[in-house]
């Protein structure tokens, strides 16, 4: 097994802005293998979402921590991380846009089948993949990492291709259970595959070793967090083999 990495900086053709990827793949393996990207949470792309990328990696595939807020945009502090987030919630067609440039980029590795594509992403990721499944574009399948779940203002529905599986904490504030019971009537509607899996007394950010504010409901579980990636792998190895 041998994990290349490398940066790969592409640029929206309208308005030439610059965005930074990490793309991590398994150079050892021959031929083209399935593309999985990688949407951040609210901080932007960093550390923890390449480290994602290395893992899907080592697992065969090709992983793409992808830039949603433009080259250079991280935030260091909640405050900095809740405007870049800002930008995209009150713009779903931007964010949808920018991710479909992220899809578009990860078909164009050589290294990638792009007739096998997948996506993951965390908390703001989450809602970042779960409007690209509502655009009906024809991906295999995502998953949402504790999600925001809210939909599209004005989003006429329509059939969602790929399968979905839902990674939730039960007791996550940003994604209350009545909320992900209306997210699962959307997804019915839209005659998606989709699977929830939810986790007792498990907040928001459960996957991040760093998050630790109980008292605002984010903080690292991880038995829910081994659980969770478990059954991403196996989700996968099933979307993958069909």
């Amino acid at each position: 097994m041998i994990i290349s990495s490398k940066k790969i900086n592409y640029f929206d053709p309208e308005t030439k802005e610059e965005f930074e990827g990490v793309i991590c793949f398994d150079s050892s393996i021959p031929g083209k293998k399935p593309g999985i990207l990688i949407a951040h949470a609210f901080g932007g792309q960093g550390e923890f979402d390449v480290n994602k990328a290395k893992e899907l990696a080592k697992l065969g595939y090709v992983g793409f921590a992808i830039d949603m807020y433009g080259k250079g945009k991280r935030a260091s502090t909640s405050q900095e991380a809740g405007e870049l987030m800002r930008v995209l919630n009150e713009d779903r067609p931007l964010l949808l846009k920018r991710i479909l440039l992220a899809l578009s980029t990860l078909k164009d590795q050589e290294e990638v089948d792009s007739n096998k594509i997948g996506a993951i992403g965390f908390c703001f990721g989450g809602k970042c993949v779960l409007d690209l499944t509502r655009s009906g574009e024809n991906i295999q399948g995502v998953v949402s990492f504790h999600g925001v779940p809210d939909k599209p203002k004005n989003k006429v529905d329509k059939p969602i291709s790929a399968s979905i599986l839902l990674l939730h904490g039960w007791d996550d504030p940003l994604a209350r259970p009545d909320q992900m019971i209306e997210l699962t009537r959307e997804l019915t509607k839209c005659n998606a595959d989709w699977q929830l899996l939810a986790f007792g007394h498990t907040g928001h950010a459960f996957t991040n070793p760093k998050a630790n504010s109980p008292q605002s409901g984010s903080f690292y579980k991880e038995s829910s967090d081994k659980r969770a990636w478990q059954s991403m792998v196996n989700f996968f190895e099933e979307i993958f083999s069909k």
